[in-house]
């Protein structure tokens, strides 16, 4: 059956296959194939009592796959984006804290593996990690060590 064919329930675990979806990523992408309004909320009400889509596998695929790459900010807002509830997001973004200058200092790592020669290539690996969207307090002390620990590793 091909993928335009498929029903409602069909489309969203096809979905899911690929990867958790919150239940609001699977109503803004099945919106487009309803034909009947309330199709989706049914749809997706049947797969959440059966345990198809669950937020807190949700969170924790995504913390899997991105907490390595990006700061706590950063998470909270793709965690707020797929509508994740408050208080998971709250808890996610708790539990990122305590590794958040460890992590930002391997990204840096990867990315530059050696200290600002001077402000301006301060500033861009300043930069580079606030995008990433670690904290100010975390970018400094990783800038900071390296000063401290220039070539020691």
């Amino acid at each position: 059956m091909a993928f335009g064919q498929l029903s409602l329930k069909g489309r969203a675990l096809k979905l899911l296959a690929a990867r958790e979806h919150s239940r609001q990523e699977l109503e803004r992408k099945l919106a487009q194939h309803e034909t009947e309004p309330g199709q989706v909320k049914a749809a997706l009400d049947e797969l959440q009592a059966r345990g198809f889509i669950d937020e807190q596998r949700v969170v924790d695929s995504l913390l899997h796959r991105r907490a390595s790459r990006l700061g706590a900010a950063r998470i909270r807002q793709e965690l707020q984006a797929k509508g994740i509830a408050a208080d998971r997001v709250a808890d996610a973004v708790a539990a990122l804290r305590g590794t958040e200058v460890a992590r930002a200092r391997e990204v840096w790592r990867r990315k530059f593996d050696a200290p600002p020669a001077d402000a301006q290539q301060r500033a861009k690996q300043a930069r580079f990690l606030i995008g990433r969207g670690f904290s100010a307090e975390a970018v400094r002390r990783v800038l900071a060590w390296d000063e401290a620990d220039e070539g020691g590793g």
